[in-house]
């Protein structure tokens, strides 16, 4: 299985965040600003990349976010994410969620508190 890589890109009103998904070790991360023009099209590899990892591979995953912003379709597209892991738990994988932000940000720790109750996961904040 070939790992995912994706620079993150900031022009105009586009912020486009970076990806890292190895192989090797189960290591995923999203970090920068996830703003896109086609949330859809920037996820589904991501999202089909977690699938094929979690069928084939069968390895902890340690899933890490630090995004200081996300819009509304970007939030979808992570709780599709999230719903992959759980699946994942329920099947017997093992994963932890590390989601990273700023110790001011009110907004991002509420989102990730209602990730968390929406789908019965585990998420370890830690504040910047």
């Amino acid at each position: 299985m070939n790992d995912l890589i994706i620079e993150g890109i900031h022009k105009q009103k586009i912020f486009i965040p970076s990806v890292k998904f190895i192989a090797s070790s189960g290591e995923c991360s999203i970090s920068g600003e996830s703003f896109l023009e086609d949330t859809i099209s920037f996820y589904e590899p991501l999202i089909k990349w977690l699938e094929i990892y979690c069928t084939k591979v069968k390895k902890t995953i340690t899933l890490t976010i630090n995004l200081s912003y996300f819009d509304t379709s970007s939030s979808k597209s992570i709780l599709n994410l999230l719903y992959i892991l759980k699946e994942y738990k329920e099947k017997g994988g093992e994963f932890a969620v590390n989601w990273y932000h700023e110790t001011y940000d009110d907004d991002m720790a509420e989102d990730i508190e209602n990730f968390q109750k929406d789908f019965g996961v585990e998420i370890k904040r830690i504040p910047l």
